[in-house]
């Protein structure tokens, strides 16, 4: 759909854009940094909170639509060699670039100004897909939410999510108790680095505010719609991509994160030549990891779950080798 610029609607959906990218890089949110946690920690601490804007989003998408929200919910498409080849594809990407999408917003919000170069090579990377003549029209398939399950799935998500809220709070209610409210909030608001959990909970609930106000809305299909030609609310969406960052700077500086990283010829090239695999999976599949985890992922669509899978496959496997190398 069209988006109208100069509205109320539309500086609410920038300032949401903008708290994503402040939450992104405050949770240092990252596919790769996740995986490197679970291989060298055997934690799954970050992943599982990737997993939970997923959660979020699901809650949030199926109570809007169950009050009676308007919105326009993007298809979905029929999995298949593309699917999984697309997934492994994105996967190499991330781990040649030393982060997913989300991930290099964190690091360009912390000034490692090599990251540039990811969403140039990812526009890159659109371009070759779409040269490639790949094309998934045929494949898509309308999205239908389950009446009669909807207030069931509201339900059971619902408790499942603010019960793992009220776990996590009453097992810091002891530094909770100390500090007044605003002392507490202060303390969030500027500490260096949030916990994962509470990034992807803020990163869910922007996302689904955006998505009411303006519609499916991820950075890396900007990036895919430019490359394929289109040109419907162009402006728009490049407005809230510039918020994006911005909130990924801001976040940064507020916290002493932000430093000065100058541009590094090997860093650049390795940057770059990640986001062109970045960018050629995601037209395989399509969508990049951050339209699967708030998209395709919320809204159940198996072609989703079954890329990121593909993803997360492949970095472990990339994971596993380098440290083989290594040793």
């Amino acid at each position: 759909m069209e988006i109208a610029i100069f509205t109320v609607t539309f500086f609410v959906a920038a300032l949401l854009a903008g708290i994503m990218g402040f939450a992104v890089q405050r949770g240092a949110t990252c596919t790769v940094a996740a995986l490197e946690q679970l291989v060298v920690e055997g934690r799954w601490q970050r992943f599982l909170s990737i997993l939970e804007a997923s959660l979020w989003v699901m809650v949030g998408l199926f109570f809007a639509h169950a009050i009676g929200l308007s919105m326009t919910l993007p298809p979905g498409y029929r999995s298949g060699a593309f699917t999984i080849a697309g997934g492994a594809v994105l996967g190499l990407g991330a781990f040649v670039n030393r982060g997913c999408v989300f991930g290099s917003i964190a690091r360009l919000g912390s000034g490692e100004w090599d990251y540039v170069a990811t969403p140039i090579g990812f526009f890159a990377g659109c371009l070759l897909a779409h040269a490639l003549a790949v094309d998934h029209s045929a494949d898509s398939v309308a999205f239908v939410v389950p009446e009669s399950r909807v207030s069931a799935l509201i339900a059971v998500l619902l408790v499942f999510g603010l019960g793992w809220r009220v776990v996590l709070a009453l097992m810091k209610r002891e530094e909770h108790h100390r500090s007044s409210l605003r002392a507490h909030l202060h303390h969030a608001m500027t500490r260096r680095v949030w916990e994962p959990g509470a990034a992807t909970v803020v990163i869910g609930i922007a996302f689904v505010g955006l998505f009411l106000l303006v519609g499916a809305w991820a950075y890396t299909d900007v990036l895919a719609e430019l490359a394929r030609g289109s040109r419907m609310s162009v402006l728009a969406r490049i407005v809230l991509l510039v918020a994006l960052f911005l909130g990924a700077f801001l976040g940064g500086w507020s916290a002493g994160l932000f430093r000065h990283v100058a541009f590094h010829p090997l860093g650049l090239l390795r940057c770059f030549s990640g986001g062109v695999l970045m960018g050629l999976g995601g037209g395989l599949i399509p969508g990049g990891n951050d339209g699967l985890l708030l998209i395709g992922m919320p809204l159940l669509w198996p072609y989703a779950w079954t890329a990121f899978a593909a993803m997360v496959v492949t970095i472990l496997i990339a994971m596993r080798i380098q440290k083989s190398f290594a040793r």
